[in-house]
């Protein structure tokens, strides 16, 4: 020993390169069988061989220390960044300051390392490489502590294992019985859950709800109710070029009829026929449609004069525009021109609301629905084709919905548990994790129910789109599980229980609690929505996945601590020694089928897809011409999705929340085909008291009404204002219609001749007039786009207009959505990203990593979004909630691998981005297909909602581990 301690003082370069080689395989004769790749193979060492070899190791390294120069703060600064063995992946060690023979573990060509006595020449970089191992830069605040939390937790789950097993599932069993609160038939308010929180449309219905009231016993006005009346509708679409001749006129009138005989007998026996809860015009039925009405009266009517979109019917100025669709006009009459034909009939029956009413109303509506499909056969009709629909259709239909994906659950469940048996596998009968992995789909399916159970006891509403969460929550509960057993197939079968749990859970802290972290946030963060949907899927989702945590970290790793057990029990069994009269040799060898032989547990157990990314995938990868594929490929993924993004719709269709089969689907597309020019009528109210009489007030309000009756999205022939007409009302009279007094004494007889006026002023008993209201005629709004432009140039143009208007129409509640999911959507994208970029720098602590991250979360969203126009998926609420996912894969399959490049001590790029994918590919890679696998089977649904919500889950997991697997390692290698 002293002659080698003179050979250090005098050749101390000789002396770094020997120490550090000596280390190294120092480190290989005492690893106990858990050896990294590329290290000296295991031995059996004698305890005083050890003993004299930690002497040497204790000399040299004293040694090393005292020879050793300081280092420059230069060449300090060009060390590469990671020297720490930390990091996200279940193959890292939190505790151990420095660990010089990372540099050559991970490399598809390591070699033993040469004898200590013939020590060849290094390369320049490898040399440099080599110097003295330097401390651990210690710049987080959370790994360490974690690793060290979990390590002692580890410890306590392998010594008392029927503890952690059983206490997670007798509370499982407690919030279990929060399920008997699941719904079953109610009703769910499509409104509140699918359109934004306090959006200003609410508002404004509000202020109309408070300052106009209409009596339907009086007269009945659809355009001027505040909130949407209960009705029945059916659309008559004409086998021939038009409808307006009256053999095809005669079937439309045996329609009505019929609808207007139906009669509902409620099960106390009373009887409601349609006269008694249709809405009311001066006591009698509104007419379904007014030109069917007069014809019905006058079957002379010569269907050859009429004229759209205003027809005089008896004198009586009628509108046609959304009564007829599918028209072809003639020469110019007037404001309207003469109607030639018309492919399509509207057929709207209006119900009364308001108490008793509303329940007698919907009995009657259930009633025609079902006596609606069989119309067509039980009247023989020939010439026309009928669609109906209700308002109450959606509800309905959107309720029958969530029934049709129960039995995709149980096939999720099935494909899931094949997979993770699949992927954990063994030959080797005694690392065999089979049941393992069934454990831990059982252990996802107890968060479910702890989740689930535990929202529905504190009331958290269950909306439909809840029932999309399981799927997810299957897919990616088990990601934990792959990183947990990966990390003990990596210990010694010769360590206790205990030992080997801690060893396990040290590992994986930072990687499982990073995942469930970024996920969970990437959830919480949904909750700042304004749509109540997607704020109960988060909360739903988000608290399941913290469940999953706690049963990963207690009562499945009890399970795989019961499993070691059985580990050892199994490996002494088939090692215990065979006599001649022993009965059990056919079932030893039985239980080593299909190998039929033992795996050395000196070993530690490496996947042969590890061994696939390290020694093809990776090298494969990193060559001069996948490189310039890869980039290639990248340019053409974010020119493409960057035109998406372009082109994607907004809004949500409401024919989407039924199922495909559905009749309201055809009720839809005969109305978009036949009934797209004329939307709804618009209500463009002044909200405060202003001097009608004055004519220069009357001068800025007709102003302001032309600059509505100029947009490409109205029809300026529809314009209704009381005003207009009761200025030619007061010039009729010959009275001055500035003068106050006589202004205000003419409204009472004008109105009683127009009594349709009164419903659109308010004047109190002082002769006041504190509010009224003109109407516009939409046009030209049939995509969500027009919805959406139309609606924010209404609302542009009612602020600056020098009287304070202000406009609605019931349908701006479902308009709003237009304008407010790309808000919503940016900012909720925004919040978590920065909420990712605060976790990547507390959990893993380096700069680079961080701005890779972020680089591909924005890469992947761009995508997402880009190519959901090309798979006609519309930027809505549903899709939101997956953009919010989106952000927290992205942050797994990145952070994990860029994290594992910066901190790789390998000489050069390539073989870092080798390294990285050799570590953590396969993880990666088992995350993203377990997430498919979980949702795949909504593909097969026969809704929109449920097909969505895979559509853009593939995307995620596809492009999420595109990024992780090919884009980032090759883009590091260029830094």
């Amino acid at each position: 020993m002293p002659d080698l301690t003179q050979e250090i003082l005098k050749s101390p370069q000789t002396a770094r390169r020997r120490f550090s080689v000596a280390s190294r395989g120092l480190c290989g004769l005492t690893d106990g069988g858990s050896r990294s790749p590329g290290r000296l193979p295991a031995l059996r060492v004698p305890p005083l061989a050890l003993d004299r070899f930690a002497s040497a190791g204790s000399l040299l390294l004293w040694a090393y220390r005292e020879v050793a120069p300081e280092p420059e703060p230069e060449r300090e600064a060009e060390q590469e960044p990671g020297s720490e063995a930390q990091g996200p992946g279940p193959e890292r060690e939190s505790g151990q300051d420095w660990e010089p023979e990372r540099g050559r573990a991970a490399g598809p060509s390591a070699e033993p390392p040469p004898g200590p006595e013939t020590p060849p020449p290094l390369p320049a970089s490898q040399s440099e490489n080599l110097r003295a191992p330097r401390p651990r830069c210690h710049t987080n605040c959370l790994e360490a502590p974690l690793s060290r939390a979990f390590r002692r937790l580890g410890r306590k789950v392998g010594a008392h294992h029927w503890i952690f097993l059983l206490l997670p599932m007798a509370l499982t069993a407690v919030l279990g019985t929060g399920l008997m609160y699941l719904p079953r038939d109610g009703e769910e308010d499509l409104e509140e859950e699918y359109t934004p929180i306090g959006s200003p449309a609410k508002a404004e219905r509000r202020f109309v709800q408070g300052h106009f009231t209409a009596n339907d016993s009086l007269v009945f006005s659809i355009s001027r109710k505040s909130a949407e009346v209960p009705y029945a509708s059916i659309l008559v679409v004409s086998k021939a070029e038009t409808l307006l001749e009256p053999d095809i006129i005669e079937e439309i009138s045996k329609v009505d009829d019929t609808v207007q005989a139906l009669t509902v007998t409620q099960d106390n026996g009373t009887q409601i026929p349609y006269r008694e809860v249709c809405a009311k015009n001066q006591g009698s039925c509104v007419p379904p449609n007014p030109l069917l009405f007069a014809w019905k009266r006058n079957k002379g009517l010569n269907l050859r004069t009429i004229t759209f979109p205003i027809y005089s019917l008896a004198g009586q100025i009628v509108s046609l525009a959304n009564i007829l669709g599918g028209t072809v006009l003639g020469e110019s009459m007037g404001p309207s021109q003469l109607l030639l034909q018309a492919k399509a009939m509207r057929l709207q029956y209006y119900l009364e609301t308001g108490g008793e009413e509303n329940e007698r109303s919907k009995a009657w509506m259930i009633h025609f629905l079902t006596k609606a499909s069989s119309l067509e056969e039980s009247l023989a009709l020939k010439k026309i084709q009928v669609v109906y629909f209700s308002s109450l259709s959606r509800q309905l239909e959107f309720e029958a919905t969530s029934m049709t994906v129960i039995p995709l659950f149980h096939l999720a469940y099935l494909l899931i548990i094949l997979f993770a048996i699949v992927s954990c596998y063994r030959c080797d009968c005694v690392r065999n994790k089979m049941w393992v992995a069934v454990f831990g789909v059982i252990s996802v399916a107890l968060a479910v129910v702890s989740g689930f159970g535990l929202m529905l006891y504190i009331g958290v509403p269950f909306v439909l789109i809840v029932a999309n969460s399981p799927f997810l929550i299957l897919g990616v509960g088990v990601d934990d599980m792959f990183i947990m057993i990966s990390a003990w197939q990596k210990t010694s079968l010769m360590d206790n229980i205990s030992e080997r749990m801690s060893d396990v859970y040290s590992k994986v802290a930072v990687s499982i609690t990073i995942t469930t972290v970024t996920n969970v946030l990437a959830f919480y963060t949904g909750i700042m929505t304004s749509f109540r949907s997607v704020q109960y899927f988060c909360i739903y989702t988000g608290t399941t996945l913290l469940f999953c945590y706690f049963y990963n970290i207690t009562c499945f790793g009890a399970f795989m601590a019961l499993d070691g057990k059985r580990e050892v029990v199994c490996l002494r069994w088939l090692k215990k020694p065979e006599t001649p009269d022993q009965k059990c040799s056919s079932l030893k060898k039985s239980c080593c089928l299909p190998c039929n032989s033992l795996q050395d547990e000196y070993k530690a157990d490496i996947h042969p897809m590890n061994l696939f990314f390290r020694d093809y995938f990776g090298p494969f990868l990193i060559s001069t011409k996948s490189k310039i594929f890869v980039v290639l490929l990248y340019v053409s993924y974010i020119i493409a999705s960057v035109y998406g993004c372009f082109h994607v719709q907004e809004g949500l269709d409401l024919r989407n929340l039924a199922s495909d089969d559905s009749y309201i689907t055809p009720y839809f597309n005969v109305e978009e085909d036949h009934f797209s020019t004329y939307g709804p009528r618009v209500m463009v109210i002044v909200t405060e008291a202003i001097d009608y009489w004055d004519k220069d007030a009357r001068k800025k309000l007709e102003s302001c009404l032309a600059d509505f009756e100029n947009s490409e999205y109205v029809d300026e022939n529809l314009t209704e204002f009381w005003l207009q007409e009761y200025v030619k009302y007061m010039e009729n009279l010959r009275q001055d219609i500035n003068d106050k007094t006589s202004f205000l004494s003419n409204i009472p007889t004008f109105l009683m001749d127009f009594p349709l006026f009164a419903y659109d002023i308010n004047i109190t008993s002082s002769q006041e007039i504190i509010c009224s209201r003109a109407f516009v005629q939409t046009i030209g709004i049939s995509s969500s786009t027009n919805k959406k432009l139309m609606l924010l140039q209404f609302r542009n143009m009612a602020e600056k207009c020098e009287v304070p208007l202000m406009v609605y129409n019931p349908a701006f509640i479902y308009f709003d959505q237009y304008s407010a999911i790309v808000e919503n959507t940016v900012r909720n994208v925004v919040v978590a990203s920065a909420a990712m970029f605060i976790v990547s720098l507390l959990l893993i602590p380096h700069p680079l990593c961080s701005l890779w991250v972020t680089f591909a979360i924005a890469s992947v969203i761009v995508g997402v979004t880009g190519f959901m126009a090309f798979w006609n998926v519309n930027l809505d609420s549903i899709s939101m909630i997956n953009l919010v996912i989106c952000i927290g894969f992205s942050f797994d399959f990145s952070a994990h691998i860029s994290y594992a490049f910066v901190s790789s001590s390998e000489p050069s790029v390539d073989r870092k981005a080798i390294e990285a994918l050799y570590l953590l590919g396969y993880p990666v890679l088992q995350s993203a297909v377990s997430t498919i696998i979980g949702v795949c089977v909504l593909s097969a649904a026969n809704a929109y909602i449920f097909r969505t919500f895979f559509k853009i889950m593939f995307l995620v997991m596809v492009f999420g581990a595109a990024h992780g697997l090919v884009f980032i390692p090759v883009f590091l290698t260029f830094f």
